[in-house]
Parts: C-alpha cells; structure tokens; sequence
C-alpha cells in the first residue's frame, strides 16, 4: 500500500484514508487503523484491480488549519 493519511477524530481514534483506492476506515489506535485500512484495501483490489497507466502525479497543496482540530488537540 503506497500513502495513507491518518486523521484523529474528535470522539477518540483514528480515521484512515489510501487516495489510491479511496479506502477509508478507522481504529481505536494508529495501528487498528492502519490494520483495518490493509484489509478494506485488499478487499477492494480483489473485486476492483488497479489498472496501472503510467506514472501517478503526486502533489501537496497548503490548506487552512482546523481551528476546532487545533484547539481539540492542545486539550489532549
């Protein structure tokens, strides 16, 4: 599996992303999340292979920080 992203939630846990499949689970911990995101990816390639063309276009982007994900996170 190449990238994922991991975002805390605000309720307690982790949600977890792969942009190549748009997989998207969650877990307790980084660890169930990322666990839970390998199987929901295998299951997803074994009913929708990847068809590979070409080399991906990778590219970062500067957003605006989450005021309620910042002040969640000093509390923690």
């Amino acid at each position: 599996m190449g990238i994922s992203r991991f975002s805390p939630i605000l309720e307690g846990g982790y949600v977890a992303f792969n942009p190549e499949t748009s997989t998207t689970t969650q877990g307790e911990t980084v660890k169930e999340a990322l666990a839970n995101l390998r199987e929901a990816t295998e299951l997803y390639l074994e009913e929708f292979p990847l068809i590979v063309s070409g080399r991906p276009l990778l590219t970062m982007l500067e957003a605006p920080e989450n005021k309620l994900l910042k002040q969640h996170q000093t509390c923690v």
